[in-house]
């Protein structure tokens, strides 16, 4: 645009007034708004006369920067010029004035035009939803006397944003005619909802989808905590293709896949190298994930990459790097990551880069330096801190650091039993048994109760989940078979498993 001003600048006469809404929608197209009112400014200046095309491009820049006083002056100049009753005026005035909470201002230009076509009515009634007054939009909606698809979209993603997906749905059954993006906005509204059933119903009933609704459904998953359905439903659209995966498709999936683990990392890294852009947010997921599951060394190699592609970390990304020091062992190097946070990338670390430092001293057994990190801390020290200070406490057997994280912990969650369970355990470990009673005592007095241990497999696809001790579970006689199999087996090997942590944990 600045070599564009140039030669603007440098016409010998007065431009004519195309060119001078060619650098308006220049500077538009690049988000110069200011740029945009000078130059208007300047055209003005020069009794360059504006036409129907000048004032939309001007309007809609004062209200991308809320210049609601310069959107005034335009409208007089538009009024005086003679153009009070050009529909394109108008509407664009109706989205500045609604744009910026002015909805009054919007329905006084509304109901000054003498033409309203259904764009109009459009713009109004959006105005409105942006107010998140639906009871008024609706009234007008039912006023309009033309409903074209766009303006039915409207009103049910109207619904959709304020939460009532029953006025959405009902609205949506009525439309005349649908096209794909009106049933993706219902999707997408149940998906944001927690309703995947209904999303997964919508989705088996589309006469058409493209990669929004692939995208809506995977999302929806994803949002949900459902991971396999996520790489099922990916698997899925790549059998039927008939719409190829986009960079949206491609995060989600390798998000899911880092959630999973293994052997689906495997997955998430061949997604990875397939995707043709790479960028941060794809980085920080694969980078977060293998991470996550102990794959430390994969990690930094990750992070070498990452920067040798020119791509610069933010906190997400150091969250990953600083987890995958902790899980190898790397005291100096992870303490070195921390320290370039400010020093190279100027990041501010925020409580979980805090909190992964302390893991990382605190599980190398430095646990004097993991309590001096936390007391130097610019922040109070959340829970998830002192439990993992609490857990390194018993590796290490140190009670006396223990006790300190516990009373922490007290006051942060006073009713979380895991906290009452990890110091007994310590307790336990050392034969202090009064203690121990001490603890169940006061977990008792207070109501809490200890959860059941619970474990997760995938097994064909599908996830079994094992609780300790559990008499419910359906196929509780061949587990328990098995297991009664599997502990003969350890034994002749003479393998003895110590079943003391069983004993203090019933």
């Amino acid at each position: 645009m600045a070599y564009a001003r140039r030669v603007f600048d440098q016409i010998p006469d007065p431009p004519n007034i195309a060119l001078w809404n060619a650098m308006f929608k220049g500077y538009a197209q690049n988000e110069s708004y200011r740029e945009v009112l000078v130059l208007f400014s300047n055209m003005k200046s020069l009794d360059v006369m504006p036409n129907c095309f000048t004032f939309p491009l001007v309007l809609k820049s004062c209200g991308k920067i809320n210049a609601y006083l310069e959107g005034q002056e335009v409208q007089c100049v538009a009024i005086k010029g003679g153009f009070r009753a050009d529909p394109f005026v108008g509407t664009t005035l109706i989205d500045m004035y609604a744009g910026g909470g002015a909805v009054r201002e919007a329905y006084k230009v509304f109901g000054e035009m003498v033409e309203r076509n259904v764009v109009a009515w459009t713009s109004m009634i959006s105005g409105y939803i942006l107010c998140r007054d639906m009871v008024s939009a609706r009234r007008l909606f039912d006023l309009a006397p033309e409903r074209d698809v766009v303006l039915w979209n409207t009103m049910v993603s109207g619904y959709i944003e304020l939460g009532d997906m029953v006025a959405a749905r009902k609205l949506f059954d009525e439309m005349p005619n649908r096209d794909v993006m009106s049933w993706n906005t219902v999707l997408n509204g149940y998906a944001n909802n927690g309703d995947v059933e209904a999303c997964e119903r919508l989705f088996e009933e589309m006469p058409e989808r493209n990669i929004f609704s692939w995208n809506g459904l995977i999302g929806g998953y994803a949002q949900n905590g459902k991971f396999f359905e996520v790489m099922e439903t990916f698997k899925r659209m790549l059998i039927e293709g008939n719409v190829l995966p986009n960079d949206v498709t491609l995060v989600i999936a390798l998000s899911a896949c880092s959630r999973l683990g293994a052997p689906d990392l495997e997955n998430a890294v061949d997604v990875f190298k397939s995707m043709a852009r790479k960028d941060l947010i794809t980085w920080n997921t694969i980078i977060n994930g293998i991470a996550m599951h102990g794959h430390g060394s994969d990690a930094l190699n990750l992070f070498c990459e990452m920067k040798n592609a020119g791509e610069t970390p933010d906190g997400i990304t150091l969250i990953g790097i600083l987890s995958a020091c902790t899980h190898m062992g790397l005291v100096e190097d992870g303490f070195s990551y921390f320290q370039s946070m400010v020093d190279d990338y100027s990041i501010v670390p925020q409580i979980k880069h805090y909190g992964c430092m302390v893991d990382l001293f605190a599980r190398a057994g430095l646990l004097e330096q993991a309590i001096e990190f936390v007391r130097k801390m610019p922040m109070e020290a959340d829970a998830v801190i002192w439990a993992a200070l609490l857990g390194a406490c018993r590796i290490y057997k140190n009670t006396e650091l223990a006790e300190v994280a516990f009373d922490q912990l007290i006051k942060l969650e006073p009713k979380n039993p895991s906290n009452f369970v990890m110091l007994s355990n310590i307790y336990g470990d050392l034969g202090r048994w009064k203690d121990v009673a001490r603890l169940k005592v006061s977990m008792r007095d207070t109501g809490l109760r200890k959860l059941p241990g619970c474990s997760l497999i995938e097994v064909n696809d599908s996830v079994v989940e094992f609780y300790s001790l559990d008499e419910r579970h359906s196929e509780r006689e061949e587990i328990y078979r098995a297991l009664r199999g599997l502990t003969k087996s350890l034994r002749s090997f003479e393998y003895l498993p110590d079943l003391m942590e069983l004993e203090q944990g019933g």
